[in-house]
C-alpha cells in the first residue's frame, strides 16, 4: 500500500456517505461492512471486469510502436492489498504496511493481469511507476516478477525530495521525464486520479478503489 506520509492516505469508506450528500454521515462500523460486502460479494470484480474489458477496446485500436509504452501503477492496480486493509481495519497501520510489503504478500490483480498481458501481445512496453519509496524498490520489484509482471522496462519509485511531492506531480512529472527520454505513452493505470491526470497520459485506465482516497 502507498505510504501516507508522501499521499496523505484517507480511509476510503466515507465514499458512499459522501455520494448520497446527506447533512450525517453513516456510522463508520456501517461503511466499514458496506465496503467488505461490496468487495467479497463479487460485485468489484465485476466492475472491475468492465473496466478492463472497455480498455481493452481502446487499446486494440492502438497501433503500438517500438518507444509505446503503457505506465502503470502497483498498489490497488497491478497488486492487491485487500488482505492487508482488513488486517488494519481499513484504516492504516504503518508497522502491518511496512510488513506486508516486505513479506511480498500481494497478489496479481487478475483482471489488470490480463490488461498487462494483452499489451505485452500487441508489442507495448510495460512501466511500472509507484509512489513507494525507494527503501521498497527490492520489494516491489520481486512481488511483481512472483505474481507475473516479468515483463517490463522499469520500476520507478519515489527517492528523496520526491517524497515531499503531491502524486499528481509526481507521476506528472515522471511521465514528461520517460517521454523526453523517447518512450511514447500510450495510456496509463491507475487506481487514484493522481495517477492519471497531467501530462503525458495517453488513454486513462481509472482502476476503482474504495479502500482509501490519496489526495492530490
Amino acid at each position: 500500500m502507498k505510504q501516507p506520509l508522501t499521499f496523505n492516505l484517507t480511509l476510503f469508506l466515507t465514499l458512499f456517505l459522501l455520494s448520497c450528500a446527506t447533512e450525517k454521515p453513516a456510522n463508520l462500523s456501517v461503511a466499514r461492512e458496506e465496503v467488505k460486502q461490496y468487495y467479497e460479494s463479487g460485485k468489484f470484480d465485476e466492475e472491475l471486469t468492465k473496466v478492463i474489458v472497455d480498455a481493452i477496446r481502446e487499446f486494440e485500436k492502438v497501433i503500438f510502436k517500438d518507444k509505446s509504452v503503457v505506465i502503470f501503477d502497483v498498489d490497488e492496480t497491478a497488486l492487491d492489498n485487500y488482505g492487508l486493509a482488513e488486517q488494519m481495519g481499513f484504516g492504516y497501520v504503518y508497522e502491518l504496511n511496512k510488513k506486508w510489503n516486505a513479506e511480498l504478500k500481494a497478489p496479481a490483480i487478475k483482471q489488470v493481469k490480463e490488461l498487462y498481458d494483452f499489451l505485452l501481445s500487441k508489442g507495448a512496453k510495460v512501466i511500472f511507476l509507484t509512489g513507494r519509496n525507494f527503501s521498497e524498490y527490492d520489494a516491489t520489484y520481486q512481488n511483481l516478477k512472483n505474481t507475473g509482471y516479468t515483463v517490463f522496462d522499469t520500476l520507478i519509485t519515489q527517492i528523496g525530495d520526491e517524497t515531499k511531492m503531491n502524486a499528481k506531480d509526481f507521476n506528472s512529472g515522471k511521465r514528461v521525464w520517460l517521454t523526453e527520454r523517447g518512450y511514447e505513452i500510450i495510456g496509463t493505470v491507475g487506481d487514484q486520479w493522481s495517477d492519471l491526470e497531467g501530462e503525458y497520459h495517453g488513454i486513462q485506465v481509472k482502476i476503482p478503489n474504495y479502500l482509501y482516497l490519496i489526495e492530490d
